[in-house]
């Protein structure tokens, strides 16, 4: 089967989500042959994603969020007036998409929420080929789901473009820390977090320094106040801040890094503990190896408030409002390393979304041609 990738780029979250179910698809024997990934200018793709996906890798410009340089919180009215004044080149981008997949010609197409491949749906695809959405973010729709107490007009506007992202989905596969029953009422799937097949080699070490991943380079500042407070421990801050060299030693104790996803990596497997911005991706692979977490949510962004709030309830970590260290010290002696069930909620990826895409086409094939062998087989 033919696959094509509609990928949100902002971050490295959907981004390395896609290159884990690319290698599970490959492996299963199918060609994953066409990734499309928005980006705030249309520009140019990460270079970890470039260097793991070795397929044909097309960008277009796409919504993005914007944040306050001052308050380091999520600008709301910012990225509700940016994506109005870049209607022009979302319609471009859409066509973009169009012409792609029509020149690729995928039997299914995935979608990792972004919101013009919602929109390309819609106005395009019309069902006629499969369309699979996945991401943390459908969870969130989810009956069972706790949501953090927070302004409802957040709320609102989250689970909007969610649901945007998915527009006439033929599914819908919520990744989830946990288990939960599927909601058939809106199409949703409980699946587990999709991590890259380097995961499985790695060997956890506590070398006895705290890993700092921010993709805000603004909120390096906090990081910095409480370094100098406590100059003793060892930090290492992965960040997207310009620097001439890609580490640079601000102290004895604290190391900035430029984003690398190799070089992370290396640096997840030996740490004591993750201080991050409650991405989801992020705090999955802690879990995974036995890493306990600080997530500190970004501002007024109320999706980072719920993986927070989630991850807490699955026992990953503890959540703060600041950088404040001083929590992680004190969670650090009450945390119990649950990475043995995790993994084993984890390792039941490949055989889950394998499954659940094959359901997808299958239901397609019976619709167009009622006289197919139920007994097909991905």
């Amino acid at each position: 089967m033919k696959y094509a990738f509609i990928i949100q780029g902002e971050g490295r979250g959907h981004l390395t989500q896609a290159i884990a179910l690319s290698e599970i698809l490959t492996t299963a024997g199918h060609e994953v042959g066409l990734m499309l990934v928005g980006t705030a200018e249309g520009g140019e793709v990460p270079a970890f994603f470039k260097d793991k996906v070795v397929t044909n890798i097309i960008s277009f410009q796409s919504p993005c969020l914007v944040y306050c340089k001052k308050t380091k919180a999520l600008d709301v009215n910012k990225t509700l007036i940016n994506s109005f004044l870049g209607f022009r080149g979302f319609i471009h981008s859409i066509h973009k998409i169009q012409k792609s997949i029509k020149h690729y010609q995928p039997d299914i197409i995935i979608n990792f929420y972004d919101v013009l491949g919602g929109f390309y749906n819609l106005i395009y695809n019309q069902r006629r080929i499969p369309f699979i959405c996945t991401a943390h973010q459908y969870l969130l729709l989810h009956p069972s789901f706790e949501h953090p107490k927070c302004n409802w007009i957040d709320k609102f506007l989250v689970n909007l473009n969610t649901r945007i992202t998915a527009l006439w989905a033929t599914k819908k596969l919520a990744l989830s820390f946990t288990p939960f029953a599927d909601d058939s009422t809106q199409n949703i799937v409980v699946v587990p977090p999709l991590l890259r097949s380097d995961f499985s080699k790695l060997n956890p070490k506590n070398e006895g320094f705290i890993l700092a991943y921010m993709t805000q380079s603004s909120l390096v500042e906090d990081l910095i106040k409480w370094h100098e407070v406590n100059p003793e421990v060892r930090i290492h801050c992965f960040t997207d801040r310009e620097q001439d060299q890609a580490a640079v030693d601000y102290s004895e104790n604290l190391t900035f890094h430029e984003i690398n996803g190799s070089k992370f990596l290396e640096f997840m497997q030996n740490c004591w503990a993750l201080v991050t911005t409650a991405g989801f991706e992020s705090v999955c692979e802690a879990m995974y190896l036995g890493k306990p977490v600080m997530m500190v949510p970004v501002p007024k962004h109320f999706e980072q408030a719920c993986n927070a709030a989630d991850a807490q309830r699955a026992k990953a970590g503890v959540a703060a409002q600041t950088f404040d260290l001083d929590i992680l010290m004190n969670y650090l002696p009450t945390h119990r390393d649950i990475g043995i069930e995790f993994r084993e909620w984890q390792s039941k990826s490949e055989r889950i979304f394998l499954r659940e895409i094959g359901v997808s086409l299958l239901s397609r094939s019976i619709v167009e041609s009622p006289e197919i062998r139920l007994d097909w087989q991905i």
